[in-house]
């Protein structure tokens, strides 16, 4: 929000922790558009551990509950900038948070670029 172009209302997101804090329960649409860079290139005959990628809007961390939006990506080989969206309607109580998480089953460090977003509407209680 510092920067020129940036949009920024509302106190709910802590951009320190990278969490956004429902002010008031209700339904919020989560958004968040990551570009993803290959830190190294994989070399010629490395075996590869896998190429998906997947990125998760999850309530209070709980990844591994039904609280949470999800998409799952398929990497090409060839590339080395990646951009991955996951979008959604949420529940959340008020004073719970929600936050962005990445899942790399890929053969390389990736790297979250910047120009990435995460948005949170409220939509009604």
């Amino acid at each position: 929000p510092e920067r020129e172009g940036m949009f920024h209302r509302g106190s709910g997101l802590n951009l320190t922790s990278g969490q956004y804090t429902a002010p008031v329960a209700g339904y919020y649409t989560f958004t968040a558009t990551l570009h993803i860079g290959r830190r190294e290139q994989q070399r010629k005959g490395q075996p590869c551990r896998g190429n998906r990628l997947r990125a998760l809007i999850c309530v209070q961390s709980r990844c591994q509950h039904n609280s949470n939006l999800e998409t799952v990506s398929q990497l090409e080989s060839g590339s080395d900038l990646f951009t991955i969206s996951v979008t959604g309607v949420l529940y959340l109580q008020a004073g719970q948070y929600a936050s962005v998480f990445v899942d790399n089953a890929a053969g390389s460090p990736l790297t979250v670029q910047s120009g990435s977003d995460f948005s949170a509407i409220l939509l009604g209680v």
